[in-house]
């Protein structure tokens, strides 16, 4: 079976809450529409942007179902949400995404070996979960920063890109080096690299990588669409567009996820900026206001552009 991943941007989505802290999905509805119509290529759902280490296995799936129902075939939706630590509940968890139609499933580095076991551990861990997944759901892997950050070696990539099940990878190395030896080895295979990092996302795309998929897609999205469209343009846009794109991306070191839900509600998405992972009030008066300055900023970036 043929599975597609178009080459760009891949948004990492927010979980929208409601003030008395229940997902809104009318607001994740229109947050799906919003990312479509900005141009991305697909979706990232139940990723830890999503909050997904704090939203229950049921909350998981019924995200990952109404993401993929309400894309209507739009875009592809790939989707993680798995987060215990047994590989028998991790198998369960990932079959029970499957089972909502994701376009792939997207396993954590970090759930296969503990941070201080050997990567020998990490793969026998990994085939023992390859078995416990039906064979024919598409896979792929996320570097997840948290609970700590596993960053796969090229070695290590190869033979999964080798066993054909894996499509996807979101790289948060922030290393060029080392995407670039990722990409020699999957190279003419099924898996394609979006790297999550602003700083090097030009030069990963000049040396082969697919998109992005990283935070600052949930501020402006549309500019991460036109880089990776247009980066071998040789007029110097591409490269006004990402010294742009690195500088503004700091913003996602302040009070992140809270400032991309508040930004979703100023553009009438989200009802609330309610989160589970940080206290909304940690969003100063001056939080806001480097918000609206990234938003004036944009606007008259994006006008310099046309």
């Amino acid at each position: 079976m043929k599975h597609t991943f178009p080459n760009g941007v891949y948004p990492v989505m927010l979980t929208p809450f409601t003030e008395d802290n229940k997902v809104d999905y009318k607001s994740l509805g229109r947050l799906v529409d919003w990312y479509i119509e900005k141009g991305v290529a697909g979706l990232f759902a139940d990723c830890q942007s999503s909050e997904m280490f704090f939203l229950s296995l049921e909350e998981r799936v019924e995200i990952g179902r109404f993401v993929k129902q309400h894309a209507a075939g739009r875009v592809p939706v790939v989707t993680s949400g798995h987060i215990s630590d047994t590989l028998e509940d991790q198998a369960r968890e990932l079959t029970a995404i499957a089972e909502t139609g994701a376009d792939a499933v997207i396993l954590l580095t970090n759930r296969l070996a503990k941070e201080n076991e050997s990567d020998e551990i990490w793969l026998n861990n990994l085939k023992k979960l390859l078995d416990m997944l039906p064979k024919d759901v598409p896979l792929g892997f996320y570097e997840c920063p948290y609970p700590y950050k596993r960053i796969i070696s090229p070695e290590l990539l190869k033979w999964c890109a080798d066993t054909g099940r894996f499509y996807f990878i979101k790289d948060t190395s922030c290393d060029i080096e080392n995407m670039k030896a990722k990409l020699e080895v999957i190279r003419g295979t099924n898996l394609k690299l979006f790297n999550a990092n602003s700083s090097t996302l030009y030069e990963t795309l000049e040396l082969g990588a697919s998109g992005y998929s990283g935070v600052m897609a949930n501020f402006h999205p549309e500019l991460y669409v036109k880089l990776c469209e247009s980066f071998r343009d040789d007029s110097g846009c591409a490269r006004r567009i990402a010294d742009f794109l690195t500088m503004t991306s700091f913003i996602e070191r302040q009070v992140y996820p809270v400032n991309a839900k508040y930004y979703q509600k100023t553009i009438g998405n989200f009802e609330s900026v309610m989160t589970r992972t940080r206290n909304p009030e940690e969003l100063t008066a001056t939080g806001i206001l480097e918000i609206q300055q990234l938003v004036r900023l944009t606007d008259d970036f994006e006008s310099s552009l046309k």
